[in-house]
């Protein structure tokens, strides 16, 4: 049985039995559209009487977004089921198309990527699932493509460094994961994907009450790609995979203000990259690279009044990853845990609103081969904010955290955040302070294994200093914005170079601080517009990212950060019929490292169609992605002459490497008493 066939029978089994649990009442009840998490009024963009007003979870106040000193970006539920209807597998595409966001391909062979905001490192971002890190304090670049978005409710962004308020691991911003939260009646929503590179997703929703005190829910998603050779070089460039999740959720609600939030999540999969069968690198072997994973997470959060003003918090994850590794003839298998536990007191009066609590994480790694790499990371830590209200124009947010890490010692990590609003506009400046503990798995690591890397000696926590002041316009039916921000990063982790004895050519790396700071300076331009039915974003990005040459004097631009990139996506949606979409994105010139066919890339242009008509409770999309066949191996080879140091045998990826691609499926959503 073809997995296109194994799919759609296991498609049809959903619809069966969401359809016996909501057919006796469908008929006269239709059905109600899920709402997200949080309380919001729908904007009538075409007379602008209604305002959205969002509540945000990752500045931990619980304020509405507009209310925020912090400046926090929200995608909400309508957007969400946009992006989802393109790639339904996984969240990249959904957090990519936000100003400021970049995700990377961090691995040629597998496929994997991170999201870089502003400009920064990959590693250095947070990725959170309803504030708990359940993919990892240090969440694998993997991680990325193993998330569903079908469950969610919003996505909330904080850019720069947010240590303060999570620890080490979000030097460089934040990105919270909010789910759905169950309403008083049965629904449900499935969803089926094919594309034209012979890949396939189904995935599943299921909320319900359990009791008059207990929701729940729960999302399921099969997801299957054919590893694909588009070029024709033996090299595969779409990474085959067979994977499967499950998450399921509840929520309890007490009679004297209590909230207990729990869940659990499986993922298991199976990917494959590298060269075909029969095919060689270098003219001499083969070189298959696989990857199997399985993830097993779990997490709460509860929160009960103390006092009429007090609130007492308590958060708490476990997270046990497993991969199996086979970079060519070199095996490994290793484990990542992390674990979090939380408490605090929150309280407010007229003019403020305050937090102080205590941390504990735990970050593992073990590799069976490479166990000279092994960390255990143990961090306490002391955490407090403030947000205060001088007046009705002007509020402020002071946040630091004070974290002992068992390698790299005490680390201080201070925030402050202004709100000014006169009139129309809305100001924000923000500066901040924080840190990152170095572990061997830097991009490259990632893509190549440890079998090159030598012996880690002395490091130093990398250091950054963020700030950024944002200036937003709105009136009517339009928005506009500017964002100026900047960021220092100080004993940046790198790979450097070296020949082994008896080696003529750089055959190994090793772990270093890089000298000199890392400096990107850069601006961000935002314009919506509503007219009735239709919504116009454009954006703009602007980097000036440079770091210390290696082996010379002078700095040079940061690779793979280009200075100029913007984007314009047009929608016009008319809810319960119809959503058409366009969408152009341009990339401008990067500098690429240790590529020997070139040393600057060309600009490019991504440019993508989607359309969805509904009928009932049924909407059937399709989605053009790519319509100009953009690929990086039009412009060069994939694939080196000789092996790099590192191991990798591709280049970095730069551009776009699946060509012109097509999706199309149905999505078919249910309610119930």
């Amino acid at each position: 049985m073809t997995p296109c066939v194994r799919l759609t029978l296991l498609f049809l089994y959903s619809v069966a039995i969401f359809s016996g649990s909501a057919t006796a009442v469908a008929a006269s009840q239709p059905f109600s559209a899920v709402l997200p998490s949080t309380q919001q009024d729908e904007p009538a963009h075409g007379d602008n009487e209604e305002v959205e007003r969002v509540l945000v979870q990752a500045t931990r106040s619980g304020r509405i977004a507009d209310d925020q000193p912090i400046r926090v970006e929200v995608v909400n539920r309508e957007e969400i089921q946009e992006k989802a209807a393109m790639r339904p597998g996984n969240i990249s595409m959904l957090v990519a198309e936000t100003g400021g966001v970049r995700v990377q391909t961090t691995s040629p062979a597998l496929g994997s990527a991170n999201i870089r905001l502003q400009g920064m490192d990959g590693r250095y971002t947070q990725l959170l699932a309803d504030g708990l890190p359940l993919y990892g304090n240090q969440a694998a670049s993997i991680g990325l493509l193993q998330i569903p978005p079908t469950d969610l409710g919003q996505v909330e962004i904080i850019k720069g460094s947010a240590s303060s308020l999570y620890g080490g691991s979000a030097l460089g911003g934040v990105i919270n994961l909010v789910s759905r939260r169950p309403g008083d009646e049965l629904t449900g929503e499935a969803l089926l994907n094919l594309t034209s590179r012979d890949g396939q997703d189904l995935t599943t929703y299921t909320e319900a009450p359990l009791s008059k005190t207990v929701n729940g829910s729960v999302t399921a998603g099969a997801h299957y790609q054919h590893a694909t050779d588009i070029d024709n070089d033996g090299w595969i460039d779409l990474p085959g995979y067979e994977r499967y999740t499950v998450r399921p959720r509840l929520f309890w609600e007490g009679e004297q203000g209590q909230n207990l939030y729990a869940t659990a999540g499986f993922m298991t999969e199976n990917r494959t990259g590298g060269t075909l069968a029969a095919n060689t690198v270098d003219n001499s072997r083969p070189f298959t690279q696989n990857q199997d994973s399985e993830r097993l997470d779990a997490g709460l959060v509860f929160d009960a009044p103390a006092t009429d003003t007090i609130t007492f918090h308590s958060r708490a994850s476990a997270m046990a990853q497993q991969h199996d590794h086979l970079y060519g003839a070199d095996e490994d298998r290793d484990q990542h845990e992390s674990y979090l536990i939380e408490s605090s007191l929150a309280g407010y009066d007229n003019k403020s609103d305050w937090v102080v609590g205590v941390a504990y994480q735990a970050d593992i790694y073990q590799s069976d081969r490479y166990a000279q790499f092994d960390y255990t990371y143990d961090v306490p830590g002391l955490f407090g904010q403030l947000n205060y209200a001088v007046n009705s124009k002007l509020s402020a947010s002071y946040s630091a955290r004070l974290d002992k890490h068992s390698e790299y010692g005490t680390q201080f990590s201070p925030r402050i955040s202004l709100l000014y609003r006169p009139g129309q506009f809305t100001v924000r400046g923000s500066y901040g302070k924080g840190y990152y503990a170095p572990t061997p798995f830097v991009e490259e690591i990632e893509a190549a294994g440890l079998a090159r890397l030598a012996d880690i000696g002395e490091l130093q926590a990398e250091q950054a200093d963020t700030a950024s002041i944002d200036i937003t316009y709105a009136v009517g039916n339009i928005e506009t914005s500017v964002t100026l921000f900047g960021s220092n990063v100080e004993n940046k982790t790198q790979l450097e170079a070296f020949s082994s004895a008896g080696s003529d050519a750089p055959d190994r790396v090793r772990l270093v601080n890089a000298p000199g700071e890392s400096q990107i300076r850069g601006s961000e331009l935002l314009f919506r517009y509503y007219w009735y039915d239709v919504k116009l974003t454009a954006s703009y990005l602007y980097l000036d990212a440079t770091e210390a040459r290696r082996a010379a004097a002078g700095r040079q631009e940061i690779a793979l950060t280009p200075t100029h990139s913007a984007g314009l996506v047009a929608m016009w949606e008319q809810h319960g019929r119809f959503t058409a979409g366009f969408e152009a994105y341009y990339t401008g010139s990067q500098r690429v490292n240790d590529n020997p066919y070139i040393t600057q890339t060309n600009p490019y242009w991504h440019l993508g169609l989607m359309g969805e008509i509904t009928a009932g409770n049924t909407s059937w999309f399709i989605n053009l992605e790519n319509l100009l066949d953009v690929k990086q191996s039009d412009e060069h080879p994939l694939l080196l002459p000789t092996q790099a140091a590192s191991g990798q045998w591709t280049t970095d990826i730069w551009s776009r490497n699946d060509g012109f691609i097509v999706n199309a499926g149905v999505r078919v959503t249910f309610a119930g008493g």
